[in-house]
């Protein structure tokens, strides 16, 4: 009866993400696939978003990034103070540019601010705040986001 009972409820937790997250539910491709999440984000909250977890997929990503960005920078603080101090144009432990052009000191600064409001709007409701319930559809942009900040990161000045 257990047995019945989880294979059940497997059933109704993947319902959302059949009917609103998959282009193709009858053996298509999986939402990940479909969006090109990062293998790395994948590995932090596939199964997660498979269970209907879908904050919780969110958040975990956004974990993800927080200690990748620590770790690169070398310093241990994390959310929004650490995307401040990790990106900053003037003095900044992760380059994404050269910062020899007006233009590319504008792309550090904006994606200082990309960072640290992805942290702020995306990851702390969801380590803060009980009852954040989120939609197929919402985690799949969210971990959007998160891969394009993590493949940009691969791509950082050393």
């Amino acid at each position: 009866m257990a047995d019945l009972l989880e294979c059940f409820e497997r059933i109704v937790r993947s319902a959302g993400s059949v009917t609103e997250a998959r282009s193709d539910p009858i053996g298509g491709s999986h939402p990940f696939d479909d969006r090109n999440i990062h293998t790395r984000i994948e590995g932090t909250s596939k199964k997660l978003f498979d269970d209907g977890h879908y904050a919780s997929a969110t958040f975990e990503a956004y974990k993800f990034i927080d200690k990748e960005v620590s770790a690169l920078a070398g310093i241990s603080d994390s959310g929004v103070k650490l995307m401040m101090k990790a990106f900053s144009e003037q003095s900044p432990l992760i380059k994404l540019t050269d910062l020899s052009t007006i233009s590319e000191k504008d792309e550090q600064e904006g994606y200082k601010f990309i960072f640290s409001g992805s942290v702020m709007a995306i990851r702390n409701p969801r380590g803060h705040e009980y009852g954040v319930v989120d939609s197929p559809t919402e985690c799949l942009d969210h971990l959007s986001l998160a891969s394009l900040l993590l493949r940009r990161l691969e791509r950082a000045k050393k």
